[in-house]
């Protein structure tokens, strides 16, 4: 079972990175999807979450507005459009699945698998 984070980058502030999820090994389409971000010194915060069907969404205070989570289950990949990004986005961002639970879960503890995690740097 893997996931397999992707997309992050260097970007200017104002730019936009679409960040990707794709899950392989199980199928993830019955499962609540997140994804957290863990800047340099502080603690790994979530920054978004859909329930399995994309009906459910939570977004963390910090990425209403700017980004947006949505999953192709056809694809087992779960998605992040970050736009109008920020210097204070800078964090490595990490995808997690509840696995076969499918609500929407904001806590870290809720999931079962995190991927890799892929760096997003955003310069002022």
């Amino acid at each position: 079972v893997q996931l397999q984070a992707s997309g992050g980058g260097l970007v200017q502030a104002g730019g936009s990175l679409r960040l990707s999820c794709a899950a392989s090994g199980r199928t993830f389409s019955n499962s609540g999807m997140g994804w957290f971000r863990q800047a340099p010194g502080k603690e790994r915060e979530i920054v978004a979450a859909v329930n399995w069907s994309g009906g459910n969404i939570y977004y963390a205070d910090s990425a209403k507005g700017r980004f947006t989570i949505s999953r192709d289950n056809a694809k087992n990949t779960v998605y992040l459009q970050m736009n109008s990004l920020k210097p204070e986005d800078t964090a490595v961002y990490y995808c997690a699945a509840a696995y076969m639970r499918s609500y929407l879960y904001t806590r870290q503890n809720d999931y079962d698998y995190w991927g890799q995690g892929t760096q997003v740097t955003v310069s002022s």
